[in-house]
């Protein structure tokens, strides 16, 4: 596990004590949250169950009419992305020494030790603060970044076709395609990647309906079937995104359709 800095760990100690929780589940918490590039995460923690997080958008918990437990991951994920993207909360990795790439490192060795790292699909990515550096190997090719004056939490492969990343700082998400091309070929989106999507089903024509007066229970009903198209849409995203497996998603969406 990597280490917390020591502004890091007081704010985990603070948020732990705020929210009830240990140390340790804090930590938890922190590191997937950090794996979601501050934007998501899925975890595992004897404390707070098994779920998934998503900023601005759904948070699933074990006990889905628990309430009070999802505002409690949500508000606790949101504090500790907020830590992350605020905050140098983790130490640099250890160095692997040595000219060049050096050890296993993928990176310049002489960008020095990244702050994070981390990998998704066909891409890795390093972020090395103090040389301000985002550094990102797609299909063997390196392309390193000048991150300015951001100071990155977490990096995200963005969806729909793309193949740029997206990362969190003190200023939101931001795409890599705004930051200055130091070296590389960049991360221009790949054109075979749209193959990847299925092309959307074209709604079938209606044909308009006598008007009637909608009772009090097709309404009810018409608005919770609207919320769980829009939850199996979510689901979709965590799906793609690597966060839930195929096989959570299944039994989501079979759990989400039983209720219609």
């Amino acid at each position: 596990m990597q280490a917390l800095t020591p502004a890091g760990q007081n704010i985990v100690q603070d948020i732990s004590q705020r929210y009830g929780l240990s140390f340790d589940s804090t930590v938890s918490m922190l590191i997937s949250v950090n794996n979601g590039g501050g934007s998501m995460a899925q975890f595992s923690i004897p404390e707070l169950g098994s779920g998934q997080w998503m900023r601005g958008g759904m948070t699933m918990v074990g006990d889905m009419s628990n309430y009070g437990l999802k505002n409690t991951v949500n508000n606790l994920c949101g504090e500790l992305s907020n830590g992350l993207a605020n905050n140098q909360m983790f130490q640099p990795a250890p160095n692997g020494g040595g000219n060049g790439r050096g050890g296993n490192n993928w990176w310049p060795g002489d960008l020095g030790s990244p702050s994070s790292t981390g990998a998704q699909n066909n891409i890795r990515y390093a972020v090395f603060p103090q040389a301000q550096r985002l550094v990102v190997e797609r299909d063997g090719q390196i392309t390193i970044f000048n991150t300015l004056n951001h100071h990155i939490s977490g990096v995200s492969q963005q969806q729909g076709g793309s193949s740029s990343l997206t990362f969190t700082s003190q200023f939101g998400t931001i795409s890599t395609l705004s930051l200055p091309l130091v070296s590389g070929p960049g991360l221009l989106p790949q054109q075979e990647a749209s193959n990847n999507f299925a092309a959307p089903v074209p709604a079938a024509p209606s044909t308009p309906a006598p008007y009637s007066q909608p009772n009090a229970a097709s309404t009810n009903s018409g608005a919770g079937s609207s919320d769980i198209v829009n939850l199996l849409e979510k689901l979709g995203q965590l799906r793609d995104a690597g966060i839930l497996t195929p096989e959570e998603f299944g039994a989501k969406k079979a759990e989400l359709l039983g209720r219609l």
